[in-house]
């Protein structure tokens, strides 16, 4: 279900299990490992994910796992879920999804799991679970009131309401949206972005922003901060960059 392609410093992972790239825990599993290998490439600058074929995402868990019932069963797709998608959230490079169909369910919570997540035209994501005697397990119900507020957030949630491209965009659901077949190349081309940024600086600050949802006492983190900052001086990076800036070229990074 889980297909890598390397383009210098970005990755993608495509999402590819016909016909609408459901999850499975073998599926959320292999996410999770992809994830914790690419942590440990520091080449590795930015993760795109997408799906494959014209009109999924992805569709979400694929229902037929709970078909019986069996509460055991549930725990451990409950644990692959959250995991694979705090896996995503955590990533040390940055990740952007690329929607580019119907993002549904655990796959709305896929792209939520994202840095930046740019949508097709066509797309529509929901968070159906509700619908069908579920509710979201892969963090849907903690990162997307960040995103959008409470009142979208249990729009979305606890009706079941189906959110068009345009509506996404508005509610701060997603950062752009591109015709339908460009939302690929235009994370790529964000991806590339990132790549000309310092690793370092990248690497730190994506953490210090997270904070500011985890809860971190804003005084703390502020602290944390301008430590951040000092270290950066450790690093060939942060001289590299001012040296760049001043003798007006680009700067030369060195994988961290």
């Amino acid at each position: 279900m889980i297909e890598l392609m390397r383009d210098g410093a970005t990755v993608t992972i495509r999402l590819n299990r016909p016909p609408a790239n459901a999850f499975t825990v073998e599926g959320l599993a292999a996410l999770e490992a992809a994830i914790d290998s690419l942590n440990r490439d520091a080449h590795v600058r930015a993760i795109v994910v997408t799906g494959a074929g014209p009109k999924f995402f992805s569709a979400g868990a694929d229902l037929n796992q709970f078909a019986d019932g069996d509460r055991a069963h549930a725990r451990v797709a409950a644990q692959r879920f959250g995991a694979a998608f705090e896996a995503l959230q955590h990533a040390r490079a940055v990740t952007i999804a690329a929607i580019n169909g119907y993002a549904m369910g655990g796959g709305l919570e896929c792209a939520l799991a994202c840095d930046m997540r740019i949508a097709e035209e066509h797309a529509q994501m929901a968070l159906p679970e509700a619908s069908v005697g579920l509710l979201p397990s892969g963090c849907g119900t903690q990162t997307l009131p960040w995103l959008v507020g409470e009142g979208w957030a249990k729009r979305i949630i606890l009706t079941g309401e189906r959110v068009d491209a345009a509506t996404a965009l508005r509610i701060g659901l997603v950062e752009e949206v591109v015709p339908s077949g460009g939302a690929y190349e235009a994370a790529l081309k964000i991806a590339q972005r990132v790549a000309a940024m310092s690793p370092d600086a990248v690497a730190y600050s994506k953490p210090l922003i997270h904070a500011a949802r985890e809860g971190t006492p804003r005084r703390a983190a502020l602290a944390l901060e301008r430590e951040r900052f000092v270290d950066l001086f450790d690093g060939a990076n942060q001289r590299e960059g001012v040296a760049a800036f001043l003798e007006k070229r680009a700067p030369r990074w060195s994988a961290s």
